[in-house]
């Protein structure tokens, strides 16, 4: 009994300990005026970023800021993002949770 209890302890506090918590990225103040802080779009035409794949929105990101994506204010809001600000960004829209559909 006090081995299992104490194997449950261990795996818990080694969960906890590994858990990562993704940092809230320092470029997220520009996107966040369309995307919402944390991926629920705040205006009307721009698409839900919350829980995104984050291979989806690494490679979305890195299209509009090469131009293979044209669009005019993604790549004016993008700019010349570095790739680690790119992964930031795409890391934390994609750990964030999207709410769930209204019935």
């Amino acid at each position: 009994m006090r081995i299992s209890l104490l194997a449950g302890l261990c795996l818990v506090a080694a969960s906890t300990l590994c858990a990562q918590t993704v940092p809230r990225p320092a470029r997220l103040g520009l996107c966040a005026a369309c995307h919402g802080a944390n991926g629920e779009a705040t205006m009307p035409g721009a698409p839900n970023l919350a829980g995104q794949r984050l291979d989806y929105l690494r490679d979305a990101l890195a299209q509009y800021r090469d131009g293979r994506r044209d669009v005019p204010v993604m790549r004016t809001a993008i700019g010349a993002v570095s790739a680690a600000d790119l992964d930031a960004l795409a890391r934390w829209y994609s750990t964030q949770s999207p709410k769930q559909a209204q019935p």
